[in-house]
């Protein structure tokens, strides 16, 4: 099961690149095909096997995402084009899949599978450490007189951002879960192992390479959802509430010096703050002059009230998954004729395509995997322990970085999946220690 899932984690972000480069109109995208393969392979092997296709157990992961997909479904009937409809859906039954599939992982394998996010979010990252540097050319990403924004094998800087952001926090709190593990043993007089060693480097290494990555894309929806990200994990670190709360503050305090003392660069300041006071200032993008300066937030808060618009229409049940793009002709202001895909926000794009019932359905699907991830906090392992709180932390980015973007797109989906999978082996892990105690 690991090689091909693998394989597949590895080399879906190059979806876009693919499509782009090659020049040919294939029926099938590189991480479809990989997904077909590994479908095909794993049910052959389950028949050689003879081994049982369905085995339900309590999962709180899977329960919740088999009954997300449930809701999703729901629209298919409202849908102006089911073949759209259809392709958004089944991303989400893909992640049912693989959910339900890594909660029978029974060996150590799993791990490689959080290896491949890293590797995937390495390569990609140093792809867009390239561009930065010069590697891209694109005039229209040209940023500080000589750099460019980093958009990795995506395409885009945004999704590509979200790619680093939601592998982060795993690097992250890898790397600080195998230090947690090396200390332990080092205060126990035992001898520190080379290959520990050489896992917190390579963490270490991944994550410095991550957050560069990210800082290139100059993506402020990255930005803040990092920053949000990391103000959960360093609370939920400590054992202690209290000592978390602690940890927060003073990061927000030494942030906010930095801030007022000017130390912090004046670029990242302008970056974030002009597209705040434009979000804040503006209701109604009707009127307003497009610019140079403010076009990305004006053509963001365009295509926000487009989404409104849809879910006035359609309160309930929405236009139908992926039915966005379709129907937008019918709500797009007059300046603003490209649907772009998705409405930039993902709370706005579900409220459009899915109504108050999928959206409600959306943010109580998340607050669960919150709750899950932060009862892993009492993992007796500690590099499991950190291993919870780094996915804690990739559903505090998710969350956020959502208000600015959509980022179920170019196979990211795959890796949320197999992160949801990897949630379940360790909360299964925790159930059962608390039995044996």
């Amino acid at each position: 099961m690991s090689p091909m899932l693998v394989a597949l984690l590895t080399l879906s972000p190059l979806r876009a690149l693919v499509a782009v480069e090659s020049g040919l109109s294939l029926p099938l995208s590189i991480d479809q095909v990989l997904l077909l393969i590994f479908a095909i392979v794993w049910l052959g092997g389950l028949v050689l096997r003879r081994g049982r296709l369905l085995r339900l157990e309590h999962n709180p992961t899977l329960i919740a995402t088999i009954l997300l997909t449930a809701v999703f479904a729901i629209g298919a009937y409202s849908s102006e084009s089911l073949s759209e409809w259809l392709k958004e859906w089944l991303k989400w039954l893909v992640v049912a899949g693989l959910v339900w599939l890594l909660a029978f992982e029974r060996g150590g394998r799993w791990r490689w599978l959080v290896y491949a996010v890293a590797v995937a979010a390495v390569g990609n990252g140093l792809v867009g450490l390239y561009i930065f540097l010069g590697g891209s050319g694109a005039e229209h990403l040209l940023i500080l007189g000589r750099f460019y924004r980093a958009f990795g094998t995506f395409g885009q800087p945004n999704p590509f951002g979200g790619f680093m952001g939601i592998a982060l926090p795993v690097c992250c709190l890898s790397a600080w879960g195998m230090a947690a593990r090396l200390w332990a043993n080092w205060r126990a007089g035992n001898f520190l192992k080379a290959v520990q060693v050489a896992q917190l480097l390579a963490w270490a290494g991944a994550a410095l390479v991550v957050a560069a990555a990210l800082l290139a894309s100059w993506s402020r929806g990255a930005w803040l959802g990092t920053a949000c990200a990391a103000l959960v994990m360093l609370v939920a670190l400590p054992r202690r509430f209290a000592h978390g709360l602690l940890l927060a503050l003073i990061a927000v305090a030494l942030v906010f010096a930095l801030w007022q003392t000017g130390i912090l660069p004046d670029a990242l300041i302008a970056r974030l703050t002009s597209s705040l006071v434009d979000l804040v200032a503006i209701n109604d993008v009707r009127g307003i002059d497009a610019h140079a300066e403010n076009y990305a937030v004006i053509e963001r808060l365009a295509h926000w009230q487009a989404a409104i618009d849809m879910a006035r229409d359609h309160p309930f049940f929405g236009v139908g998954l992926g039915n966005y793009p379709v129907v937008y002709a019918q709500y797009r202001l007059i300046n603003w004729q490209l649907p772009l895909g998705h409405a930039h926000n993902t709370y706005l794009n579900l409220l459009a395509e899915t109504g108050i019932i999928g959206l409600f359905a959306y943010i109580a699907y998340w607050a669960h995997m919150l709750r899950i991830c932060w009862s892993l906090r009492t993992h007796p392992d500690p590099c499991a322990r950190s291993l919870g709180i780094g996915l804690l932390g990739c559903w505090v980015y998710l969350a956020a970085h959502s208000f600015f973007d959509y980022l179920f797109v170019n196979s990211l989906f795959l890796h949320i999946g197999v992160l949801l999978g990897v949630q379940t082996i360790l909360h299964r892990q925790l159930r059962t220690a608390l039995q044996l105690e």
